[in-house]
């Protein structure tokens, strides 16, 4: 799950981060009173989305040579002026795609006066099993820029979870940074809070780009990029109550709802698979034969009908949708239920679109039978390589 900007600064705050003042609002009325509010002279208006790149981003209602979705402001007035033009309008950044997001919130910031911009993270290193900072001397930028261009920037100290963070890993990161003075002083308290806020909140990404030292030689949380183990959400209500469902997919949400592993993607052929790797299998053979898969979607092994007409009826509410993959490995997943559900799903929503089935496994010759039993107009498929072809062929000849 991931949170806003601002909402991830008062978290931050509350272990001890420095961030500056400021203020969220919700509609151009209130940004005159919430400038009012900060020291200024100098404002930042925040576009806050579910998304990187705001800076650079452009609006679409407003042109290619307006300002993007981070602002500077130096009067209340600019502070009005700028909230007015970025509210209810679409957001495009490398990371929305083309589509773009509505700006609903905006967070009015007190400026800073930057000596330098530095990149911090704090991830789970998967091929040490173990917490890992990572940072880099070439904040404010892609930091997928910085590893293609010069990896050699790109510093990163894990951290034993027996001992938390020590000494010697605040002088490494300290060091990997170029801190000195006041800047090395504060790191001694930043790095642990951060580390104790990414513990303790189950999160699965804290990114701080960038993490500045001030021209009074301290460090401040600029930007903060959070998200959290949505596993371990039901430990945290704090944090469960600060979810923007309008910042998520609709067919996601209510994915969700039914326990169901779904992610919208950009292309054409919805696919409804059990098991994760299968899905991914399923995904990779749908590119190799010419087509886009448009979501990733898994049952799991334990479906049952009405989580299948849920999972069915999902893929079908996509208006990208042009063509339908079932490909069921039957293991504890029974190819009955399949079948049940996807004929239950067809016979509320309606079928519009081609439908390949592949069914294999624990009662698979009765999952055939319902399906070829049912009217629909199914194809059917030996295998994946098989399914693949033929739901292709179907879209791209339709």
């Amino acid at each position: 799950m991931n949170i806003h900007e601002y909402q991830a600064k008062a978290l931050l705050k509350t272990y001890g981060a420095p961030v500056a003042d400021g203020v969220a609002i919700f509609s151009a009325d209130e940004a005159a009173a919430a400038a009012k509010q900060l020291p200024g002279p100098l404002y930042v208006v925040k576009s806050q989305i579910h998304a990187g790149g705001r800076g650079k981003g452009k609006f679409k209602e407003l042109g290619p040579d307006a300002k993007g979705g981070v602002r500077l402001a130096k009067s209340v007035d600019e502070v009005v002026a700028n909230a007015k033009e970025m509210l209810g309008h679409t957001l495009v950044t490398k990371q929305t795609g083309p589509a773009g997001k509505q700006v609903n919130r905006l967070y009015i910031e007190d400026g800073a006066d930057i000596d330098r911009e530095l990149y911090l993270s704090i991830l789970v290193d998967r091929s040490v099993g173990q917490v890992a900072f990572v940072v880099s001397t070439e904040g404010g930028m892609d930091i997928e820029t910085v590893a293609h261009d010069t990896p050699e920037k790109i510093i990163t100290v894990d951290i034993d979870p027996s001992a938390g963070v020590t000494a010697a890993n605040i002088a490494a990161l300290s060091e990997a940074l170029k801190l000195e003075g006041a800047a090395r002083a504060d790191a001694d308290t930043l790095f642990p809070a951060l580390y104790k806020a990414f513990v303790e909140k189950d999160m699965a990404l804290l990114e701080v780009n960038p993490l500045i030292v001030m021209t009074n030689g301290h460090l401040r949380v600029l930007d903060a990029k959070v998200s959290f183990d949505g596993n371990a959400l039901f430990r945290h209500e704090d944090i469960r109550a600060l979810r923007d469902t309008t910042e998520e997919d609709e067919k996601e949400i209510q994915a969700h709802e039914y326990d169901l592993a779904y992610v919208a993607l950009d292309g054409n052929i919805g696919c409804m698979v059990n098991g994760a790797g299968l899905a991914m299998a399923t995904m990779d053979i749908i590119k190799l034969y010419g087509a886009e898969p448009a979501n990733f979607l898994d049952v799991g092994g334990g479906a049952t009908k009405e989580k299948v007409t849920a999972a069915f009826k999902i893929i079908t509410a996509d208006p990208a949708v042009q063509g339908i993959l079932v490909n069921i490995f039957g293991g504890i997943m029974k190819c009955d239920v399949i079948a049940e559900g996807v004929l239950a799903a067809v016979k509320e929503v309606g079928l519009k679109v081609p439908l390949v089935v592949r069914l294999e496994g624990t009662n698979v010759e009765l999952g055939k039978k319902i399906i070829n039993e049912s009217g629909l107009n199914v194809i059917s498929a030996d295998d994946l390589d098989d399914a693949a072809q033929k739901i292709v062929k179907a879209v791209k000849g339709a």
